[in-house]
């Protein structure tokens, strides 16, 4: 795999560690704050707001596969409580595609759709879908890869933004791709953002890298992944990462906080790493310190690390824990290269010569979209 150069970025400037830099997928990771800052500089914001208000819709749908409809999850759990808004749903393409109907039938929502490459299978079954069943709807395509369908099959009504080519990781796993797709739409839906929350992002990001480096420690038996409202959803891809670049060999679980304590804590013994996502500084966070003092109690031997307002990992939550997802989900990242590496794996394609996944979910058959629905 050709390996690309990293724009200037934190490490370029503080001994990036050169055992990690042959990796697609480090130079990926740590340069996240420049994408975020191009970013910044390239979307017209206002514009898309305003052909956002002008639709009118009552729904608006996020819409993406794997870590893509994480994307959807995060930001309908992030904004869930601004009551001036349409309804906002995450809706997987990988559920649309399977019961086109059952979503589909007689609504006219704003569809978002992400994509890092914009060409799955999923991605190209959910525009199918609609293009069959709510031809009306207006989408809004957010994707990394301006050459992909996602880019090019649009209408005059629907809006297309395309990230900076940076973000289109050649890495297995997504992480630039990730975090710059759900900060750009944050800045679009979230109606309390300001022109700078992406540059803020950026600097928040640099200046907490260092201590995520520190923390990564020793290759665990298994890793358990838990937060609260969009950081649960931060827990889900978090985990996802380890387990995508350990090539499965490090087994990982996610849950809320509350949730966590009805089975899945069954999953931890003194070999697990647990990652508890704080993000609260309200009645919310007794739940949290709640489970990390138990958590310390009866697993006294675990490794636990905390990721939040004072914690093990301090991350600062000034704009709201939605807006912190990619600063949580980092430690996930730099420790699951870290990890990846000690294991003797490719980092940057971790199932080479399996041929059971791969970078664009292949080998998946689209069928007809059901005939006999009346299309919106």
């Amino acid at each position: 795999m050709t390996q690309s150069v990293a724009p200037p970025s934190f490490w370029d400037r503080h001994s990036q560690p050169s055992s990690l830099s042959r990796w697609d997928t480090w130079n990926e990771i740590i340069a996240q704050p420049d994408v975020w800052r191009a970013q910044a500089q390239a979307c017209d914001v206002a514009t898309l707001q305003a052909w956002i208000a002008a639709q009118r819709v009552e729904e608006i749908w996020f819409c993406g596969s794997g870590t893509s409809a994480y994307i959807g999850d995060i930001v309908v759990a992030g904004l869930e409580d601004q009551r001036t808004m349409p309804r906002l749903r995450s809706v997987p393409a990988t559920d649309l595609v399977a019961r086109p109907s059952a979503f589909v039938t007689g609504r006219r929502p704003l569809v978002v759709n992400f994509g890092r490459s914009g060409n799955s299978a999923e991605t190209l079954g959910t525009l199918d879908a609609l293009d069959a069943l709510a031809p009306t709807a207006p989408r809004l395509n957010i994707t990394c890869n301006q050459q992909s369908q996602l880019a090019q099959r649009t209408r005059a009504q629907d809006q297309v933004v395309i990230l900076p080519e940076a973000a289109h990781d050649r890495g297995f796993a997504m992480t630039s791709s990730f975090s710059s797709m759900l900060l750009t739409a944050l800045m679009l839906f979230d109606p309390a953002a300001k022109p700078d929350r992406l540059t803020n992002a950026a600097d928040r990001l640099e200046a907490v890298m260092p201590s995520v480096e520190a923390a990564v420690g020793s290759v665990p038996e298994r890793v358990a992944f838990v937060g609260t409202g969009p950081l649960a959803f931060a827990a889900r891809e978090a985990a996802l990462k380890v387990m995508e670049l350990s090539a499965g060999r490090i087994p990982c679980v996610w849950d809320s906080i509350l949730g966590f304590r009805h089975g899945p804590k069954s999953f931890v013994n003194a070999d697990t790493r647990v990652v508890v996502l704080t993000g609260y500084d309200n009645a919310h966070s007794a739940y949290e310190a709640d489970l990390v003092a138990e958590l310390r109690e009866q697993f006294p031997d675990t490794a636990l690390t905390v990721i939040g307002p004072g914690g093990d990992i301090d991350i600062q939550h000034p704009d709201g824990p939605h807006w912190s997802v990619p600063h949580a989900v980092l430690f996930a990242q730099v420790a699951s290269v870290h990890w990846a590496q000690a294991l003797g794996l490719n980092v940057d394609d971790p199932f080479v010569g399996q041929g059971t996944l791969t970078r664009v979910v292949a080998d998946v058959r689209l069928y007809d979209v059901p005939a006999g629905e009346v299309p919106v």
